[in-house]
This record gives C-alpha cells, structure tokens and sequence, in this order.
C-alpha cells in the first residue's frame, strides 16, 4: 500500500484525487490536510486538467478530522495549514469539482464533501455531522452549506442529532445528486468528468464562477451579475463561433438519443 496519504492520478483532462489513510477510515490529519491543499494549489496552475474527482481509499470519504492528533496537538481550522489552509484551496480553484463518495462521510469529511460542486454517492456511503456531539462548531461552513442544500429543517435534523443518512436518504433529501453500485460509482464520476471536460474550457470556469457569486448574493442582484457578465462575454463571440456550437450540440444530442 502507498505510503502517500494523498493519491493523484491524472486521464486525460480529469485529475482524481483520493484519500489514502484507509486504516484510520482517511481521518483528515495534519498532513493530510496540507498535502491535499498543495494538489489543489498545483493543479490550479494546470491548464492541462478541467474537472477533478475527489474520493477516498477503502470504506470511507473521510470520517473527517483525525481527533487522536487533535487530542494530542489541538485543533483550529485553518490556524496550522501551511501555506493554504484545505478550504481555501478548494474554494480558490477555479475547475469543477466531483465528489465521488464512497463509504462514511462524517463531521469534517462533511464539511470536505460540500466544498465539491457535484457529489454523487455509492450505496455504501453514510453521512453524519457530529459537532455537537464532540464539542467543535464547524469552521468549514457546513452550518451554512449544508442548509442551503437541503433546507433549514432537514439540515438541524442532522447537525442537532449527530445521527447517520444513508445514501438513499441523501438523495431523496437533495445531498448528493445520484446513487450508485459501489463498483459503478467511479465509472460514472469519470463519465460525469469527461462530459464536463468537453465543455469550452473558458465556458466552464467562467459558468462555476458565476453560479457561484451569484449564490451568495440576493436573486436581483444576482442577475444583474449574470447580465453583465453574459454583455461582456457575448462581445467575443464570433457568428461563426456560434455556428460551430450549434452543430456539435446538435450532434451530440442524435448520439445521446
């Protein structure tokens, strides 16, 4: 087994990404945390990959911070990550982001999990968010996430019991997008990623970016955003351009049927 505590493996323009402390159910430590910050950072500078899967080694996602070291060392989020702390990173990068979530997803592995833009879910996988049990407000905006996902009752539901969803219930409830077969999990992560792949790549990250901004503010001033970002971009777009869009759409949708 490889003593990396962070696997990445790169086809063509997806990069997946896992979590690889199996033994400890990929508890998030310290190192852990740094490593996966540093990927995210290097492979913001990478033209060469547009979509990244992010998934863990074994029965878990991650079962979220490591509390033997946060016993041993303390633990405030953010404070100790050099030189990006994990949220950061993953909020910084510009890309989609696909969580594949194989087994247990708790409390910090969460709080992981809702940074991704897409997640999607094996049979196998149960989520917890378990702060008010062990003591620790979350610092990686699972209290505000979370609600917004899947409604402000259903999301005290979880955080004020600390009790487990299964997989079907996360997506019955609008947690994750789809559920499959362990074993057909990660080929429908890739699928998913090679179809985002194939977007225009300026497309792609300029649309994350503006649904994202746009979430964040009130839906009138979010469209005002929108427009002026479409008036901008529309400026460039050649007649042309738009012709040669047009026929791969509409190639793609005969293959599709």
């Amino acid at each position: 087994m490889s003593s990396e505590v962070v696997l990445m493996e790169q086809k063509g323009a997806i990069a997946i990404v896992t979590l690889n402390r199996p033994e400890t159910l990929n508890a998030l430590s310290r190192e852990l945390r740094n490593r996966l910050a540093a990927i995210f950072e290097d492979l913001k500078l990478r033209d060469d990959i547009r979509v990244v899967i992010l998934t863990g080694a074994g029965r878990a996602f991650t079962s979220g911070i490591d509390l033997k070291e946060a016993g041993d060392k303390g633990f405030t989020p953010g404070k100790e990550e050099v030189p990006t702390n994990l949220a950061e990173a993953l909020s910084n990068y510009p890309w989609p982001i696909i969580a594949a979530i194989n087994g247990f997803t708790i409390t910090g592995g969460f709080e992981l999990a809702l940074m991704c833009d897409v997640l999607i879910a094996s049979t196998k996988a149960q989520f917890a968010d378990t702060h008010a049990r062990v003591g620790i407000m979350p610092g990686w905006g699972l209290s505000q996430r979370l609600p917004r996902l899947i409604g402000i009752s259903r999301a005290k539901q979880i955080s004020l019991t600390g009790n487990f969803i299964d997989a079907e219930t996360a997506e019955r409830w609008g947690l994750v997008n789809s559920v499959h077969n362990p074993e057909d999990l990660m080929p429908f992560a890739i699928k998913l990623a090679e179809d985002m792949a194939t977007c225009q790549p300026r497309m792609l990250r300029d649309y994350k970016q503006v649904i994202d901004e746009g979430y964040g503010m009130t839906f009138s001033d979010a469209l005002l955003m929108e427009s002026g970002r479409s008036n901008k971009q529309s400026a460039s777009v050649s007649k042309e351009s738009v012709e040669a869009a047009r026929r791969e759409v509409t190639a793609r949708g005969k293959l599709q049927q």
